[in-house]
C-alpha cells in the first residue's frame, strides 16, 4: 500500500492525551504504540476517538491493514473483550471502512489489469464519461477480515487484508494457516456463544496442517517452497480475473 493511500485521515481523538504515555513497547506489547501516541507513526493510516487504522508492519498479503481500538478493553483476549456490544458495535464500523481502504488500494493496484474492471475503466476514460460509472470489479469480495484465536500480540487487533496470500513476508506455513484455517476468526461471528466451539480453537500447531491453495484448493503438504510458487501463479492470475 502507498505510504499516503487515498482516503486516509488522521484526526486528534478525544482519548489522545490520556492514551499518550512515555511506555516503552516491544515484543508482543509493540501494537500499543500505535493507539498510544498515533502522530508518531508512518504506519497509521487513519485515527479518530475509537480506532486507529495500521499498516501490518509484517503483512501476509499484497495490503494487510490492522485496526486497533481505544479501548480499556485492548489487553483482553478478543473473545472477552467483544462481549462488550459498544465495542463490538465501533470496532465494526471501523472495520467497514478499512475494508474500503483494501478494496480501494486494490483497485489501485490491479485495476488495470483487470478484466472486470474494464467497462469501469472505458467508462471512467471516454470522452463524455457517464455521471455514474459502472460498478466494476467488486474489490469488496477479495477482503478477509478477523482475529486470531491465540492473537500474537497482546494489544486487541482486527486483520483486514486481501485474501491472495501474496507477500515477501509469507514464509513458513504458520503464517498461511493462521489466515486459512479456523484460526481465523471472523468478526460476524462475534459475541460468541459460552459453548461456541471456536473458543477451544488453540495454538495448532498450525505448521501441520495441510497447505491448501485458497483460489483452487490444492493440497500441497507442507512443501512451502514449491506452495510459494503457486501462490504468485494464483495470484498473477487472480489480479487479472
Amino acid at each position: 500500500m502507498s505510504k499516503k493511500p487515498i482516503n486516509s485521515q488522521k484526526s486528534p481523538g478525544k482519548h489522545h492525551s490520556n492514551l499518550k504515555s512515555k511506555m516503552v513497547f516491544k515484543d508482543r506489547d509493540g501494537l500499543g504504540a500505535y493507539t498510544a501516541d498515533p502522530f508518531a507513526h508512518e504506519r497509521v493510516i487513519f485515527n479518530n476517538d475509537t480506532s486507529v487504522i495500521i499498516q501490518d508492519m509484517f503483512p501476509k498479503s499484497s495490503v494487510h491493514l490492522l485496526v486497533l481500538p481505544k479501548s480499556e478493553r485492548n489487553l483482553l483476549h478478543p473473545f472477552v473483550a467483544f462481549e462488550d456490544p459498544e465495542l463490538l458495535a465501533d470496532i465494526k464500523v471501523e472495520v467497514e471502512r478499512a475494508k474500503k481502504m483494501v478494496a480501494n488500494e486494490l483497485r489501485r493496484k490491479y485495476g488495470k489489469l483487470s478484466k472486470s474492471e474494464q467497462p469501469r475503466i472505458q467508462a471512467r476514460d471516454a470522452d463524455e464519461p457517464p455521471d455514474v460509472l459502472p460498478p466494476g470489479r467488486d474489490w469488496m469480495k477479495e477482503i478477509i477480515t478477523g482475529i486470531h484465536a491465540v492473537p500474537s500480540m497482546n494489544h486487541l487487533h482486527v486483520h483486514v487484508m486481501s485474501r491472495e496470500m501474496y507477500s515477501d513476508h509469507l514464509k513458513r506455513s504458520a503464517h498461511y494457516n493462521s489466515f486459512h484455517t479456523p484460526f481465523l476468526v471472523p468478526l460476524e461471528k462475534f459475541p460468541l456463544a459460552k459453548d461456541d466451539p471456536i473458543r477451544l480453537v488453540g495454538h495448532g500447531p498450525w505448521h501441520t496442517v495441510d497447505l491448501v491453495c485458497w483460489r483452487c484448493k490444492r493440497n500441497f503438504g507442507n512443501k512451502m517452497a514449491k506452495f510459494k510458487v503457486h501462490l504468485a501463479e494464483e495470484h498473477d492470475e487472480w489480479k487479472r480475473e
